[in-house]
């Protein structure tokens, strides 16, 4: 696929508070984005609130599994690097919850446990071992404290990071500013060729959304295997290790979240194994359920699994 059909960025969409898409069993979908991912800064409150909305977390997540059982794999030393850091999750803030100190140099990251986008940041907050600089501020965005809005982020969005005096969003943004700013691993390649290749990919992941929750829909699942094959190809591209860049990268961070809640979903309801004669993407699944920093953050695939059953059961 020539590189320039890559560079088509799909335009944002916001859904007011009042938009009837509140129920626990309503997930993030391309069409419908329950957290919205545009650059944003405190400067002015948005006109309108998008949330993710899914099912509070489980004690403790299970990611799906794939039947991937396949000998002489090597592992990769980026992605199996532990984090060292053993986290008691703190527990969401809802409308009942005081707020903490705004603003008083505490740099914080307000995710929901369940929104993809924050789940970016998260992983990557993990990776580079930023536990103890980066307070965890989880929200709960069906129960959601006015002082979010008002004190925190006008946007009324998550993620969101406190630094430096500013509140920033945009999970793409974000998972660069993390890595930009921040100690730990470097998760962004130097090399020019696959620093032109991640821009490429970031520019994808909108496209790739929506090509698989298409099929969600009814609208054909030749879309999704387009979308899958596509993101073997890109595994393709280089061969000095199993991931998008050869070595782990936020890139990977970026598709991760999805991949997690569309594998599972697929396979129960479709009975599609995504890895089916797509090896590459087999072995990067098996890759990244080693990688401690995102296994910390994964969500339990029958939790997913039941969300977008309630969600899309009635157009497939």
């Amino acid at each position: 696929m020539a590189m320039a059909t890559l560079k088509a960025l799909v335009g944002h969409t916001s859904y007011p508070s009042s938009s009837p898409l509140t129920s626990s069993s309503d997930i993030f979908t391309p069409s419908a984005p329950l957290c919205v991912w545009r650059t944003s800064r405190l400067i002015r409150p948005a006109d309108s609130a998008t949330v993710c909305l899914l099912r509070p977390p489980a004690p403790e997540p299970v990611l799906a599994r794939v039947a991937l059982a396949r000998p002489g794999r090597r592992a990769s030393v980026s992605a199996t690097m532990a984090t060292g850091v053993k986290e008691t999750l703190p527990p969401a803030l809802t409308s009942t919850s005081d707020p903490p100190p705004v603003f008083d140099g505490t740099t914080r990251l307000y995710i929901s446990y369940t929104c993809p986008f924050a789940q970016r940041v998260w992983i990557t907050r993990n990776h580079k071992g930023l536990q103890d600089q980066i307070k965890l501020v989880p929200i709960d965005l069906q129960n959601r404290p006015a002082w979010y809005k008002e004190k925190v982020y006008p946007a009324n969005k998550v993620p969101a990071l406190e630094h430096n005096n500013e509140v920033r969003g945009e999970s793409l943004d974000l998972i660069k500013y993390l890595d930009a700013n921040f100690g730990g691993p470097s998760l962004w390649p130097e090399d020019p060729a696959k620093k032109e290749f991640a821009e490429e990919l970031f520019s994808y992941t909108d496209t790739f959304s929506k090509s698989v929750v298409s099929s969600f829909k009814g609208e054909g699942d030749d879309q999704a295997a387009t979308a899958f094959d596509f993101i073997e190809n890109a595994l393709s591209k280089f061969e000095d290790g199993p991931f998008f860049l050869g070595q782990f990268s936020l890139v990977d961070i970026a598709y991760a979240p999805f991949i997690e809640r569309f594998t599972p979903y697929l396979q129960e309801v479709k009975s599609i194994d995504i890895t089916a004669g797509r090896p590459k993407l087999a072995t990067w699944i098996e890759e990244m359920n080693k990688n401690e920093a995102y296994t910390q953050t994964r969500r339990d695939p029958k939790e997913l699994v039941e969300s977008y059953k309630k969600r899309f059961a009635a157009q497939v």
